[in-house]
């Protein structure tokens, strides 16, 4: 078994290009800009794992809890998918690929990219999620420490400890989302087919405001 921590990924990135700084500004103008850029930042923030994260109830872990070894989180994870409110992250075993897909409407977004595990107890997801507004590179990590059968799990950085797995798992452990069948690669299809036409219909738009403007 090899838990490599380093190897270029490999992204699709489509047809479709972002437009530029410069681009935008001439379309929207300084003020649309700026209400535009804030609200790609704010989709971002929404993309990037803020479903992942549990709403349980937050504990500390107890005093004989130790980090999780890379191996012990290799097993938990490898060949999984995580399922989430309105999605699901995939963790193959073939070169450590990690697949997302989330979200709706315009809110919908794939992701592509490594899953790495660490001595420290830690899962990383590195990534290159495909939205809206564009495709953007994001890092998020789990740490994870054990007592017995008993796992406990936090986002990083600021995230608060909570029972990922009882010592008997209950049926509202977050750790039953953790399922063979894979629930991503079926979505990403119809995800990307969504994005381009809703870029499309978007390009449409900015360029009839920008002719209005002018006339």
């Amino acid at each position: 078994m090899n838990l490599r921590k380093t190897r270029t990924g490999q992204f699709e990135l489509g047809n479709w290009e972002a437009p530029t700084k410069t681009q935008m500004q001439r379309k929207l103008g300084a003020a649309g800009y700026f209400r535009w850029s804030l609200l790609v930042s704010v989709c971002v923030s929404a993309v990037a794992f803020t479903n992942i994260a549990h709403a349980g109830e937050s504990v500390s872990p107890s005093a004989d809890a130790q980090p999780m070894t890379g191996v012990e989180l290799y097993m938990l994870y490898r060949d999984k998918s995580w399922a989430w409110t309105d999605g699901a992250g995939r963790f193959d075993d073939a070169e450590r690929r990690f697949t997302a897909s989330t979200g709706v409407g315009d809110k919908i977004a794939w992701a592509q990219g490594r899953w790495i595990v660490t001595d420290d107890g830690r899962l990383c997801l590195n990534a290159e999620w495909h939205t809206m507004s564009g495709v953007h590179a994001n890092t998020s990590c789990f740490s994870h420490k054990r007592a017995g059968e008993t796992i406990y799990q936090k986002k990083e950085p600021s995230g608060s400890w909570y029972i990922f797995r009882h010592a008997v798992p209950t049926e509202t452990d977050e750790f039953k989302k953790l399922v063979a069948e894979n629930l991503v690669s079926a979505d990403i299809g119809t995800i990307k087919s969504d994005l381009q036409n809703q870029k499309r219909l978007a390009g449409n738009t900015l360029t009839n405001a920008s002719k209005r403007k002018t006339q």
